[in-house]
């Protein structure tokens, strides 16, 4: 009984490997159609026959003559000690590409700058921003470098720099869909203090747009009152040795 079974299912096995389906028949009856086509035209015009593995060499070949006719046949050569600028890559110019300022050239587009050495980036790291190396990096020790606000910034030349953009640049563009959007985003609501009680800020209170009662006024302070303008410093006093 167990020889009848391994006997059937060996015969199942055969059967299962031999099945074609009909995809495949169709894919092999296109190739041999397009082998007959191609070797009736062939001896209609005169060509020699070739295989497969011949038309991809002839081809090969061909783009292989064109290239070096194109630029030089010492662009392809393995052996030759000279190279082709065409085919050098140059780091500096490659986006993405992080290195000290003096390694770079004049003109380039960069961001994520050092402010110190060894210190990290720092500056240019908003969406879409970027800053313009506008002196020579390799001439001197400080180079000039334009901000993306205008300014233009002496930055130590070993500092380190990223070519390129940052991405993003349509962040400035979009629009919340509602208030609650801005809430998703961690930014809570800020309440004007003039349009408070005068239990809960110093400018609340009073009749129409007033900081205070009185004929004079007040400058503008914070909520603890302590005044946030004319040079004021709100920090913890230093203790003086």
């Amino acid at each position: 009984m167990e020889n009848m079974i391994t006997a059937i299912d060996t015969d199942a096995e055969c059967r299962r490997e031999t099945v074609v389906t009909a995809g495949d028949l169709m894919r092999r009856r296109k190739t041999a159609t397009w082998m007959r086509r191609r070797k009736t035209f062939n001896e209609l015009c005169g060509l020699p026959i070739l295989t497969q593995t011949q038309t991809t060499m002839a081809l090969l070949s061909r783009a292989r003559a064109v290239s070096s006719a194109l630029f030089g046949k010492r662009a392809f050569s393995s052996s030759s000690t000279t190279y082709n600028p065409m085919f050098s890559l140059d780091i500096s110019s490659q986006v993405g590409s992080c290195m000290p300022i003096s390694m770079m050239r004049i003109g380039t587009i960069i961001h994520n700058i050092e402010v110190n050495p060894g210190q990290g980036g720092k500056l240019v790291r908003a969406a879409g921003t970027s800053a313009k190396i506008l002196k020579e990096p390799s001439a001197s020790k400080l180079c000039l470098i334009k901000m993306p606000s205008g300014v233009e910034k002496l930055i130590d030349t070993q500092c380190r720099a990223t070519i390129g953009v940052v991405s993003n640049s349509e962040h400035k563009d979009r629009k919340l869909r509602k208030a609650g959007h801005s809430r998703w985003l961690g930014r809570r609501p800020t309440v004007r203090g003039v349009a408070m009680n005068p239990v809960d800020h110093p400018h609340g209170g009073g009749e129409g747009k007033s900081k205070s009662s009185g004929c004079r006024g007040r400058g503008s302070v914070t909520p603890w009152g302590k005044p946030t303008k004319g040079g004021f410093k709100t920090g913890p006093l230093k203790r003086r040795k």
